[in-house]
């Protein structure tokens, strides 16, 4: 988005579209309050104090009387823009609305852009980028853990550590960079290996962040689960129990799922996207071809594979052949024995023989240890029975588990998104070279050159200008004279 003309006044609809009984109009800018003086019959807006409201009627030019409206008000700089702003809860007539926002517009206002409000409060201030990104995350949110990812962002947690971190390379850039002012000297104000000891903290702190990203993307849009299997295996019985509904079609004819179903489930507060596949095998038609290459697409894409199979009728060397067939992911693996009622004796354990030929990398390693039992804790096992719902809840806290992570806590900083994602691996790479210099005696010119690039990704995740904070430190801290 460019630059708007901030001396106008923006009108929106601050509520979604369509009937309800209440829609809210906002008005932003100097003359917002004003406006609303205008077309409101009340009291006098301009001399009511900040942060209040006031009942009364909108009223169109020619004195008819539109609705009866409450009008809150908000001073400058005290608002969520940090200018005046003025809201109008009108009855969620759509014809209501559009007409507010027309009176609004011949009355001196303009129609705001998309995200038109959020970007003013940080252009003013307000918030920082990576908090005005959080708004956005907030309104999107699904599910109990995206909602309190966004409000700890919204709150300022990423930007105090984001700060954090550019303070303590600001201190250390200012250092270095009054080292090349008495060059001629030959002095050195900046510990070399103080500087070192912080650029590994920083670079251990920020590669924390770039591996969180994974699982705050998955907190954020949901985590990718694939069921996936032969046919026959249960996949579709397995989808109706998690979901606890006959959201799939079951039957005893093999291949009866063609196409790919996706449907949400929420697990202690994290929202997983199910997606049933058709069965594994040599396909038998056309159709039923390309159901096996989504499948196999469907896996690729996958944060979880909970692969099904059917203890009653497949063999475990069968296991292994079918997860030899699978495309490589990085992927976490929930092997789900179904069927148990079938055979209630089948021990999981005997997945991890290591005399079976053919063994998976996904189970074991290469080569396979003589006692596989000692891995177990690197495969997650689960006996279910999907068609008498036996061991589902287990399923689905090891679900969570694999997924998510045990000790999951909104306390610690997670990356949700891409961009700040990306400025951090940037960030990254340039204290590497950092350190590098260091480690190699480069001269102090490319240190300081390294250092400022590092500074700049960091700023592009809050939205500050780095070189104004390196000169006010220079010249704050020390009295150079020049």
């Amino acid at each position: 988005m460019s630059t708007p003309d901030l001396s106008s006044t923006i009108v929106a609809l601050a509520t979604p579209p369509g009937v309800g009984a209440i829609g809210v109009v906002r008005l932003s800018g100097s003359r917002a309050i004003i406006i609303a003086d205008t077309i409101f019959k009340g009291k006098r807006l301009e001399n009511q104090p900040s942060h209040t409201a006031h009942f009364g009627k909108v009223e169109t030019p020619d004195g008819r009387v539109l609705d009866e409206v409450l009008v809150t008000i908000f001073k400058a700089p005290h608002s969520y823009t940090g200018e005046d702003i003025a809201e109008i809860s009108c009855h969620g007539s759509p014809y209501i609305l559009q007409q507010v926002i027309q009176l609004c517009l011949e009355h001196g206002a303009r129609l705001a852009g998309p995200g038109e409000f959020t970007f003013r409060a940080f252009l003013n201030g307000k918030m920082d980028l990576s908090q005005a990104e959080a708004v956005a995350d907030l309104i999107a949110s699904e599910s109990e853990a995206a909602h309190e990812v966004a409000m700890r962002q919204l709150r300022g947690g990423f930007k105090e550590e984001i700060h954090r971190l550019r303070e303590e390379l600001i201190h250390f850039a200012s250092l270095v960079e009054l080292e090349l002012d008495f060059a001629e000297e030959d002095v050195e104000f900046a510990d070399r290996s103080e500087l070192k000891g912080l650029v590994q903290k920083i670079r251990n702190y920020i590669q924390s962040l770039l591996r969180s990203f994974s699982l705050g993307n998955a907190l954020k849009t949901g985590v990718a689960t694939v069921i996936a299997g032969r046919p026959n295996a249960g996949k579709s019985t397995l989808l109706n129990a998690l979901l606890q509904e006959e959201r799939a079609i079951v039957s005893d004819i093999a291949g009866t799922t063609r196409d790919t179903i996706e449907e949400v489930l929420n697990i202690s507060g994290v929202q997983f996207r199910l997606i049933d596949t058709a069965g594994i095998r040599e396909a038998q038609d056309a159709i039923e071809a390309i159901g096996v290459q989504r499948t196999m697409e469907k896996i690729q894409q996958a944060s979880v594979l909970m692969y099904v199979w059917d203890i009653s009728s497949t063999s475990i060397p069968e296991v292994y052949q079918d997860l030899e067939q699978l495309p490589t992911t990085n992927s976490q693996l929930l092997i789900v024995c179904n069927k148990m009622d079938k055979n209630p004796y089948f021990r999981t354990e005997w997945l991890l023989d290591p005399t079976l030929p053919d063994v998976h990398p996904y189970l074991l390693p290469s080569p396979a240890p003589e006692n596989a039992s000692l891995i177990t804790h690197r495969l997650t096992i689960v006996p279910v029975s999907a068609k008498n719902a036996q061991n589902i809840e287990y399923l689905k806290e090891k679900l969570f588990e694999i997924a998510v992570g045990e000790d999951l806590s909104f306390e610690s900083t997670i990356v949700t998104n891409a961009r700040h994602y990306d400025a951090l691996r940037r960030t990254d790479e340039a204290l590497a070279d950092v350190l590098n210099g260091l480690e190699t005696g480069v001269t102090g010119d490319f240190v300081a050159q390294d250092i400022r690039r590092s500074l700049a990704y960091l700023s592009e995740i809050t939205g500050d200008i780095g070189v104004e904070d390196l000169l006010g430190t220079i010249f704050s801290k020390f009295c150079i004279g020049k």
